[in-house]
């Protein structure tokens, strides 16, 4: 008689505004959708730096460091024991890696309804259309030059 433990899989975690990701991959997935942000860097609860700039790369490796300068973000999520979701309002949430007792606090600007509204319209066929736009009109000036 066959005698295996039943073991019944667990759900993966499921996340909703607020919370802990351990996990390098979701951290990774999570931090690539922001974009432009405000910094706080802190040691011990002391601020260290702070500043806004413009997330550049996120990536997983361990052979290489997070570097924050001249407004440009270039985040390892292996700098990071984990990343803890904080809810401050209904439409803000910030999002402090953690590593042993230094936070870096990453505050996503908020966009106002305008931009988004022009964000939720610029979709990939927008943009492929006005390149295409864009390629045939630098073409049409290549032509003409060449006459």
């Amino acid at each position: 008689m066959n005698h295996q433990p039943n073991y019944r899989q667990l759900p993966a975690p499921c996340i909703i505004e607020t919370g802990m990701l351990v996990n390098k991959e979701d951290m990774k997935r999570l931090i690539n959708d922001l974009t432009q942000v405000r910094y706080l860097h802190s040691i011990d609860g002391v601020i260290q730096n702070q500043g806004q700039g413009w997330i550049l790369e996120v990536f997983n490796d361990p052979n290489q460091a997070t570097v924050v300068v001249n407004n440009s973000l270039y985040i390892n999520v292996q700098s990071f024991d984990y990343l803890q979701l904080n809810q401050v309002s209904p439409q803000e949430t910030h999002f402090d890696l953690v590593q042993d007792n230094r936070i870096l606090k990453l505050i996503p600007f908020v966009n106002t309804s305008q931009e988004q509204q022009v964000s939720k319209n610029l979709g990939f066929d927008s943009l492929e259309e006005m390149l295409g736009e864009v390629f045939s009109a630098k073409w049409d000036v290549q032509l003409d030059e060449d006459f």
